[in-house]
């Protein structure tokens, strides 16, 4: 049982990993050399969609370490 939950929470962090990394955020080369990005928009189609299960997966993640340290 703990080796299938320390193989699920590893599986879920990469996932986690990957879609904030798909995440733009100031992506500008500006911004990188910290210029100010003052211009914030609302996230729409495919960003929202990212975000959405960005959150559900560290929800996941969340209670998978629960169970880790109950079981």
């Amino acid at each position: 049982m703990n080796n299938i939950l320390l193989i699920t929470q590893g599986i879920v962090a990469i996932l986690i990993i990957i879609l904030i990394l798909l995440q733009q955020r100031g992506t500008a080369l500006g911004s990188a050399f910290g210029g100010s990005s003052e211009t914030y928009s609302t996230r729409r189609g495919a960003q929202k969609k990212i975000l959405v299960i960005t959150i559900i997966l560290i929800i996941i993640f969340l209670g998978l370490s629960l169970a880790n340290l109950i079981y």
